[in-house]
């Protein structure tokens, strides 16, 4: 407009200033709630709330400072009579800016005659909103490809630690076969993992992403080789970089049921286990609780030992020195101590029968076979019994099936209990993961809600008003479904993930609006235009920089939707709602913005007259009244 470019600097910086500061504060009130999550969750996203309000008070603070000062340094003077040379780049993308500005302008028109029909749509991408969300799968955690797979196996409650020992390696022969394995780390015996002498596990290390085929396809390729190794299975789940599971287990999730008495768990647990067999929703439901291992009870006949002289303090330590590993010595050499271990000779230790080659002294002289004073009984018992909280419980494991969500598996293991019957003396508790989407999915409406209370708190402090907070805060819903649509269309469901991005998604798409409704009321104001010529002059003037800020968010977040290294399904869903909600945003908060704006103005008109009035009447004096 002919000015210097201190002078446009300066004008620049003053009507953008108050905008500026509004978009600033209204972010950062949207990431306040993200402070108060509970559970991992809140405290997996505080560092993030915290790391990107700093970013925004840095970048509000150099774009009030230094990009003014760089446009008064860097911009040249120009006179509007004489035109400025371009090159072909600008302009043909400021022919096509023309082109575009063009038709909004006509579309705003029409919009504008037909302010009523606009509305509807207004009210109705908020109805759509709320049933798409009730409708949408929820998730915890989207499925990381992370390039590991771990393997839960298991052999036969009886089994020997040699045979455990050969059947693991050979499963890990097969699993190595697989041409996406690049190695494997085996594990077996009791350890702080492993509880039980028939478990063992498998870290499977695959090969680059690019050099096999999806994690998918290689983990439903490897669950076909559970049958190559009799006697042998095993459970595969891809390991992730967030999980709030605190043991490992056969299935991804996991619940508890707990019980004073161990009887009733024992009657109750096979019930759940037929009613969660037949769930779509759900898959490898499976429990340790109802394994039965093989346990040897040697019977002592206290009579007949008593007449040798035999007590039971001596046939425990017979049993000890043969198979407990009694240190008897201890040989020390000029460099080294070498210990020496009593145990019974190898070969007699591998059937039950050698109890009967162990013989134990007796008090009067000679030794006497065990087999005299002794028989053993084979029984079946658990192989662990777990407690939690002090009281008997039982875990169970679950996958969730192909197509479903885990908010539909954690509906129908609630609904599988009640059909089982569950009496009231057994309680459920979901642990790790399971639990904390429920406490998750219970807090995540209550977080959206608690964003956009305080976003409208903040913006009716900046604008003096209970209304154009409201006009700002309309524009959320087109951006709900915007996201909400993107999820469905591209098979994601509504997680922890796309929760931020939604979240951030208030803040971002605000923008169009404040930048509008901020230009509309100083026109209406300062230069006294009606509501209907400030917001057209508004959306007008203002579409450069809303499409600019629009088109940078979306390309922002571009590389979240298409990146492709390893773990980057975990930051799918977020690029996914961020895009699919600015472009839907966009397209209609350009529209119905304003009409919001002329409706809320008017609004606000009859309230100020509605106010006038009752001042006056009260102002009247009453006429005096004839005694």
């Amino acid at each position: 407009q002919g000015d210097s470019p201190m002078e446009a600097a300066l004008k620049g910086a003053a009507q953008i200033g108050f905008t500026l500061v509004s978009l600033t504060i209204s972010l950062i009130a949207v990431l306040i709630p993200l402070l108060f999550m509970e559970e991992v969750v809140g405290r997996l996203f505080r560092e993030f709330a915290i790391t990107l309000t700093i970013c925004i008070l840095i970048s509000a603070l150099v774009s009030l400072t230094v990009v003014p000062m760089l446009c008064a340094k860097l911009m040249r003077r120009h006179d509007p009579d004489a035109p400025r040379p371009h090159g072909k780049f600008f302009n043909k993308t400021e022919e096509w800016y023309e082109k575009i500005i063009t038709q909004y302008d006509r579309l705003l028109l029409w919009v504008l005659a037909h302010q009523r029909l606009t509305l509807q749509v207004a009210l109705g991408t908020l109805a759509l909103t709320v049933v798409m969300y009730t409708a949408i799968p929820k998730g915890f955690f989207p499925l990381q490809d992370t390039g590991f797979i771990q393997a839960v196996t298991e052999g036969d409650p009886s089994v020997s630690f040699q045979a455990m020992a050969q059947r693991q390696n050979a499963l890990a022969q097969e699993v190595l076969k697989d041409p996406a394995v690049a190695s494997i780390s085996s594990f077996i015996g009791v350890d702080g993992t492993n509880n039980t002498l028939n478990s063992g596990r498998l870290l499977i290390n695959l090969k680059p992403k690019d050099e096999r085929d999806t994690l998918t396809d290689v983990v439903d390729r490897l669950k076909g080789l559970g049958s190559a190794v009799p006697g042998m299975t095993y459970y595969l789940q891809p390991v992730q970089d967030l999980s709030t599971d605190s043991v490992v287990g056969r299935s991804q999730y996991n619940f508890t049921l707990q019980s004073a008495s161990t009887a009733e768990l024992t009657a109750f647990v096979p019930k759940l286990m037929q009613q969660l067999a037949q769930r779509p929703e759900i898959v490898n439901a499976t429990t340790p609780f109802l394994d039965q291992g093989l346990s040897v009870h040697l019977i002592v006949d206290r009579d007949t030992a008593a007449r040798f002289g035999i007590t039971s303090n001596t046939v425990a330590n017979a049993l000890y020195s043969s198979f407990g590993q009694r240190i008897v010595t201890t040989m020390y050499t000029q460099s080294n101590q070498y210990r020496v271990i009593l145990e019974a000779d190898p070969g007699i230790q591998d059937t039950v029968r050698s109890l009967e080659e162990i013989y134990l002294p007796a008090a009067g002289g000679g030794q006497v076979q065990l087999a005299t004073v002794a028989h053993l009984e084979q029984r079946k018992v658990p192989l662990q019994i777990n407690h939690l909280g002090q009281f008997p419980s039982a875990g169970i494991s679950f996958d969730v099936a192909p197509g479903y969500s885990l908010g539909s598996a954690v509906k129908a293991i609630l609904k599988a209990q009640a059909d089982a019957g569950m009496p009231p003396a057994i309680t459920s508790q979901f642990q790790g993961s399971a639990y904390s989407f429920q406490s998750a999915l219970s807090s995540q409406i209550l977080l959206i809600i608690a964003a956009i209370i305080t976003v409208y708190i903040v913006l009716g402090v900046l604008y003096e008003s209970f209304i154009h907070p409201v006009t700002i805060l309309s524009t959320l819903p087109s951006a709900g479904v915007g996201a909400l649509l993107a999820l469905i269309v591209t098979g994601h469901d509504l997680n922890i993930v796309s929760i931020i991005g939604i979240i951030l998604l208030i803040g971002i798409v605000m923008k169009n609006a404040i930048m509008m409704i901020d230009f509309a009321l100083e026109a209406e104001r300062g230069e006294g235009k009606s509501p209907t010529e400030a917001i057209y002059q508004a959306a007008l003037l203002r579409f450069r920089p809303i499409l600019m800020t629009t088109v940078a968010a979306l390309f922002g977040a571009l590389p979240l939707v298409f990146g492709s290294g390893m773990g980057a399904e975990l930051r799918h869903p977020l690029g996914i709602s961020i895009v699919g909600g600015l472009l839907m945003s966009q397209l209609l908060t350009l529209f119905t913005t304003p009409v919001i704006y002329i409706y809320f103005s008017q609004l606000g008109e009859d309230l100020r007259a509605w106010r006038a009035r009752r001042a006056s009447r009260k102002a009247v004096p009453p006429e005096p009244q004839l005694g």
